[in-house]
């Protein structure tokens, strides 16, 4: 496999303006694009927001909700695709024929679609379906997959992408900021936002601490360690609906160290090369050579009746 430079970006959407998206999202594949990357990562819904989505009806999501491949954000990311030779990944709402919703992330490049995967877990609304199936899918040599934001949180989710062959797991979120039963989670005050031009220091206090990137810490490094894979992680910055994000889009290798991290409070992106040779020298694959699976296996595969408790989507008057 060859080396593939890719971009992480974080930007603060608009929610439900695709027009002023894909602009951003145009933006910045060109700047990537001009700073040699091959593929750009945009985070979950990035194309119609996210948050808002919990205030709407079915027959709203169905307004916001796009076909795919047909729909018109992909033929705009295909033309952004091949305006910049460059390939896009991005988040929308989708819908069907049967008008089932669900939330989706497709990898398009200067042809079209690439791959499309649904969200196993969704929750922002409920007349949401969730996705029943991983998907790997080849990127210019590369076996990868792609998985949601709560998808991540489950651990089994990122092993079994990467036994499925995925070497690169691209993981768009729209995470941190929000109440949690976790101590120290919680809400950040849009008001900092507001006033990070002239107080940019009360406001990384806030982003980077357990509210923020603290907690990331405390988890995603060890899926991209355990797993031997690069961990393409990708977050908004700024208000999404009411909400503030604290963006942190970060590209994390297969030894579990962050090579690449957008740190600016705003619109961003970070590029790191990948290389093959990390993905056998790293622990995590002789961990996973050594595995005695005769073992486990039988509880692996245990029924279990899932459950999904989103302290913040319960009581939105935390």
């Amino acid at each position: 496999m060859k080396d593939l430079k890719i971009a992480t970006a974080q930007f603060e959407n608009k929610s439900g303006d695709k027009s002023y998206n894909l602009e951003m999202i145009s933006q910045l594949s060109s700047k990537a694009a001009q700073q040699g990357a091959d593929v750009i990562a945009f985070h979950e819904c990035s194309i119609t927001g996210y948050t808002f989505a919990r205030h709407l009806s079915k027959e709203q999501m169905l307004e916001v909700a796009e076909y795919i491949p047909e729909g018109p954000s992909i033929q705009h990311l295909t033309d952004i695709a091949r305006a910049n030779n460059i390939v896009v990944l991005a988040g929308l709402f989708e819908k069907d024929i049967d008008e089932k919703l669900y939330k989706a992330y497709v990898c398009v490049d200067k042809n079209g679609l690439v791959a499309k995967y649904r969200k196993l877990h969704p929750f922002i609304n409920p007349h949401l379906t969730p996705g029943n199936e991983y998907v790997i899918f080849d990127l210019l040599g590369w076996k990868c997959g792609i998985l949601i934001c709560y998808d991540n949180n489950i651990i089994e989710n990122v092993r079994a992408t990467n036994l499925l062959g995925a070497d690169i797991i691209f993981m768009p979120h729209v995470t941190m900021c929000t109440p949690s039963t976790r101590p120290g989670a919680g809400f950040v005050d849009p008001k900092l936002w507001e006033n990070r031009e002239q107080d940019p220091t009360s406001l990384r206090i806030e982003f980077d601490g357990l509210k923020g990137r603290a907690w990331l810490m405390k988890w995603l490094p060890a899926r991209a360690y355990d797993n031997a894979i690069y961990a393409i992680f990708s977050n908004p910055i700024g208000m999404d609906d009411d909400q503030l994000k604290n963006g942190c889009s970060m590209i994390i290798d297969p030894f579990g160290d962050i090579i690449a991290e957008c740190r600016n409070l705003g619109n961003d992106i970070a590029i790191a090369v990948c290389t093959a040779d990390k993905l056998q020298q790293a622990g995590g694959y002789r961990y996973k050579k050594a595995r005695r699976t005769e073992l486990y296996k039988d509880i692996l595969v245990k029924d279990n009746i899932s459950e999904q408790k989103v302290v913040w989507m319960s009581n939105e008057n935390l």
